[in-house]
């Protein structure tokens, strides 16, 4: 029988062994362009390791997820992070487990508020893009040939989600 995991609210403490969490912090605010633009810097860094590789931004449109949801499997990108901010206005759901010798643990999964990304860091398990709602659109930062940085896991037995309230 499948187990149903719990979903956390998002928050930079919660999230911090597995990545950063992107949201304006008034904290790295400065005005820049004569005052008329508030620019929140270095909100996260993202990392490729290993050279020739580069960084590349791509635009994700994800399907929203139906409910209950099987969490099946997860994925792992060894050699950089890898970056989602929403674009459509719409919450996320985030997944995220422990490494426990080489293979993800019991998922952890997060709902991210529309204003709120996440950089997942190198070697991170995490589950894919789970759009809620409505199809959605994500800006996205990771390493070229993700071909070659692509890890996954499946589980015997899958765990499930309800669904959130929003």
């Amino acid at each position: 029988m499948s187990e149903f995991l719990e979903i956390l609210p998002l928050t930079k403490t919660s999230f911090a062994p597995y990545g950063e969490v992107i949201e304006a912090d008034p904290s790295k605010m400065r005005l820049i362009n004569n005052g008329t633009t508030e620019r929140f810097h270095a909100l996260g860094q993202p990392v490729v390791v290993g050279a020739p590789e580069r960084l590349i931004f791509n635009i994700f449109r994800g399907q929203p997820r139906q409910f209950p949801y099987s969490v099946g499997m997860m994925e792992r990108h060894p050699f950089g992070s890898q970056s989602f901010m929403p674009l459509s206005g719409k919450p996320f759901l985030v997944g995220v487990s422990d490494d426990e010798g080489g293979r993800p643990g019991k998922p952890k999964i997060f709902l991210a508020r529309a204003d709120q990304g996440v950089n997942y860091f190198a070697n991170a398990w995490h589950h894919p893009l789970m759009a809620l709602g409505a199809v959605s659109d994500f800006l996205v930062v990771d390493r070229d040939n993700t071909a070659a940085n692509l890890e996954e896991f499946f589980f015997e037995t899958p765990y499930s989600i309800a669904e959130p309230d929003l």
